[in-house]
């Protein structure tokens, strides 16, 4: 019997598919990165199974709970999306090869001095708010240009591209022009050529809005519920969740 999981890739790689096919886009130029909030390992074996690898976690703490439990299959990789505290910083360098969510320079210091620590380098994406949406996390569209080339002066840090969260419970058009000023930032900044800055990497789309994400270039889509089922709480409690003690 196929269980659900599986149904549901099966449904998001056809509609994955749909949408390259709509705008002359090939399939593999679009990663499927799983979103793991909350979901009991037996969902992300299941997954696994099916031939996921990339999984991308919003907590520090669940992604230490899940990666010695999955790092047996080491084809797995795990990449951080959520808000990162810099006092979290310590325990997510050693797990990911990504972090999605760099929005501010003192995190960018307090990864860089922890990788010199380890003698490690990371790659991340800068992430921008591009709904402008004070609920949410991210650099404005207006200042991304100056935290990158602030980023850029850490030899410890890749800068791989871009990343953004589009408007929520919005219609296509509004989520489409988060998209599109996402992909006017990585022009914009691609044509600065600044050393050691790649932007190769869009990741943006969720679960509600992937399809218009590929539309719009994204390379990472990150879906959670789509594939795993509806959670207890709904996104914007995960995205929110340390706005009011930030450091």
């Amino acid at each position: 019997m196929v269980h659900l999981v599986e149904k549901n890739l099966t449904t998001v790689r056809k509609q994955m598919a749909l949408a390259c096919q709509a705008v002359g886009r090939k399939n593999e130029e679009v990663k499927l990165l799983l979103a793991t909030k909350t979901v009991p390992l037996e969902k992300l074996k299941i997954a696994m199974e099916a031939g996921e690898m990339l999984f991308g976690e919003n907590k520090a703490q669940e992604l230490r709970d899940k990666f010695p439990l999955m790092e047996q299959h080491n084809q797995v990789e795990w990449h951080f999306i959520g808000h990162l505290q810099t006092n979290k910083v310590k325990y997510v360098v050693k797990y990911v090869t990504l972090i999605h969510s760099v929005d501010r320079l003192k995190l960018g210091q307090a990864l860089h001095n922890q990788l010199v620590k380890e003698n490690k380098t990371m790659d991340i994406l800068v992430q921008v708010n591009t709904s402008r949406e004070t609920s949410k996390f991210g650099v404005s569209p207006e200042l991304a240009l100056e935290l990158v080339e602030q980023l850029s002066q850490f030899e410890t840090l890749n800068i791989k591209g871009l990343m953004t969260i589009g408007k929520l419970n919005a219609t296509n058009n509004e989520t489409r022009h988060c998209f599109q000023l996402l992909k006017q930032l990585q022009t914009q900044i691609r044509a600065k050529e600044i050393p050691r800055v790649e932007m190769d990497i869009l990741s943006m789309g969720m679960s509600g809005d992937f399809t218009v994400a590929i539309e719009e270039g994204a390379t990472i889509i990150r879906v959670g519920t789509k594939v795993f089922g509806q959670r207890y709480l709904p996104d914007e409690y995960y995205w929110n969740e340390n706005k009011l003690q930030d450091d």
